[in-house]
């Protein structure tokens, strides 16, 4: 009889630690699902990274003496699994912010996107308007300063006499210096400098089509939106400059599209996109920006009348 009165108040004892254990290895169980969905999202190319907890365990000189209470150890380990549980919705929040942060970027240069489809396809049909030089005269003049040639220039008087013959097209030379992408990409500029804007178009996006790995790739990218914009299409500008920062964000000239984008955005009247577009600028390249290409930023913030 005694016996049995013993082992039931054993079983009473024990009965919680027990559920408690069970609690524990739900949480953590729990714990590693959810930690193997975050490890997807931050290494998507699973190529085995792992994240280190930043908890670890707590370092006892001794062990638990005679008469310890049986559930310390569970104790602890379900303060562990708590601190791991509160560093997990931290993370998880974290990217998700990063995530609907790109989202309504995307979001606001899809909607622009669609509300100027027709507009686009009349600037396509009609014909050019007289170009506006955007970005002429700033810092960044030309998308190779270093070997670019200035743009060639018609005589102005033989454009005023009444009945004078339309001037007739610079002649353009392609460069040979035995690299491929660099004479392709440097004939597409010198037709651009010629404002020859529709050869040259179709040249820089020969460069892009057939030398992506290039770091011309890059610049052919933005000049094609640049002759896009300098022709008074701004529609197609802002797509070929997205295009660029979308597909080649480490390019050279990413962070220009970002900066001619936003003064395209401001050609279509869209100041707010435009303000979004310069606050990317900012975030993804403030710490790399020369001085010149920050005064322009702050010059097209002000056009566009950003906050």
């Amino acid at each position: 009889m005694r016996k049995s009165i013993l082992v039931g108040v054993c079983l009473a004892a024990l009965l919680p630690a027990a559920v408690q254990a069970q609690n524990v290895e739900g949480r953590v169980g729990k714990l590693e699902s959810e930690m193997r969905a975050v490890q997807r999202k931050v290494f998507p190319g699973g190529a085995g990274q792992m994240l280190q907890p930043e908890v670890r365990a707590p370092q006892s000189e001794q062990g638990p003496g005679p008469g310890s209470p049986a559930t310390s150890a569970l104790a602890d380990v379900n303060q562990r699994v708590t601190s791991l549980e509160q560093q997990m919705t931290s993370l998880t929040e974290q990217i998700e912010q990063n995530q609907n942060r790109t989202r309504q970027l995307q979001d606001a240069f899809d909607n622009y996107r669609r509300s100027n489809d027709a507009r686009m396809k009349t600037l396509e049909a009609g014909p050019a308007p007289i170009a506006t030089g955007a970005g002429a005269g700033g810092p960044i003049e030309s998308d190779d300063q270093s070997s670019g040639p200035s743009r060639p220039t018609t005589r102005p008087e033989a454009a005023s006499k009444p009945g004078a013959a339309t001037p007739t097209k610079v002649s353009v030379e392609k460069p040979s210096t035995g690299d491929p992408a660099e004479d392709e990409y440097m004939y597409g500029y010198r037709l651009w400098a010629a404002k020859q804007y529709p050869q040259a178009e179709a040249q820089l996006k020969k460069v892009v089509a057939e030398y992506p790995k290039s770091k011309r790739a890059s610049y052919a990218q933005n000049l094609l939106g640049r002759s896009y914009l300098d022709e008074g299409k701004p529609s197609l500008a802002s797509m070929a400059f997205y295009d660029n920062y979308k597909k080649m964000p480490e390019g050279e000239r990413a962070p220009e599209s970002l900066l001619y984008l936003g003064q395209a955005l401001t050609k279509l009247n869209k100041p707010a996109d435009a303000c979004k577009v310069y606050d990317e600028l900012n975030d993804v390249y403030g710490a790399k920006m020369a001085s010149a290409m920050k005064g322009q930023v702050a010059a097209g913030r002000s056009t566009a009348k950003c906050k």
